[in-house]
């Protein structure tokens, strides 16, 4: 196993680049790079996005890539099948995913599955940040497409998610950052055993 480089790619489907979902990714994030990890933020949220059109050329072109072009899913996809360990973070909305992350799942997701499966048996892993209520729903559905997609997904001390309102309120969650250093040890743990 020496030599092995191994990455993790998170996408930020926050608006808030520094925001609650940004914060808990970090304390995900310094874990695994304890252990020597790459880690890599991916600013989604905020960005002009397109949902899934159903048009299914994915599955005709087979080439990886989604045939919208003209905003970043496919860089994103393109990260996602590089990476050895994907995390999907998402603020919540209305008790689930906001709109930008839910673009992402959906049209990711086809590509994944028309070209072999791009995500298979790689580590996924949700991060949630919830004012009050509704992070679950929003848990469950990126773990919808990991578990679609053949992917491996670590456990944790609770569902990951941290909770706070405004910028930074997320850091007095105790259990929710202890949540996320403990997803972190569990993710490098699992990666380092699929390389053996």
């Amino acid at each position: 196993m020496e030599g092995i480089i191994m990455k993790v790619v998170a996408i930020n489907g926050s608006p808030r680049k520094d925001g609650n979902t940004a914060k808990l990714i970090g304390h995900v994030f310094s874990e695994l790079e304890k252990e020597g990890i790459e880690t890599e933020m991916i600013q989604l949220g905020g960005k002009p996005v397109r949902g899934c059109t159903a048009c299914m050329k994915c599955w005709e072109n087979k080439d990886k890539s989604c045939v919208i072009k003209n905003d970043m899913i496919n860089e994103c996809i393109e990260k996602m099948s590089e990476a050895d360990g994907i995390i999907i973070g998402s603020p919540t909305y209305f008790a689930d995913l906001n709109t930008e992350t839910k673009a992402l799942i959906d049209r990711s997701g086809f590509v994944s599955l028309a070209n072999d499966v791009l995500f298979k048996r790689k580590v996924g892993a949700a991060v949630v940040a919830v004012r009050r209520a509704g992070a679950i729903h929003a848990f469950d559905s990126i773990n919808h497409l990991f578990a679609i997609n053949q992917m491996v997904i670590p456990g944790s001390s609770y569902w990951n998610l941290g909770i706070g309102l405004a910028p930074g309120e997320v850091e007095s969650d105790e259990e929710g950052i202890q949540t996320m250093k403990n997803l972190g040890q569990n993710m490098a743990w699992l990666l380092k055993k699929i390389q053996e």
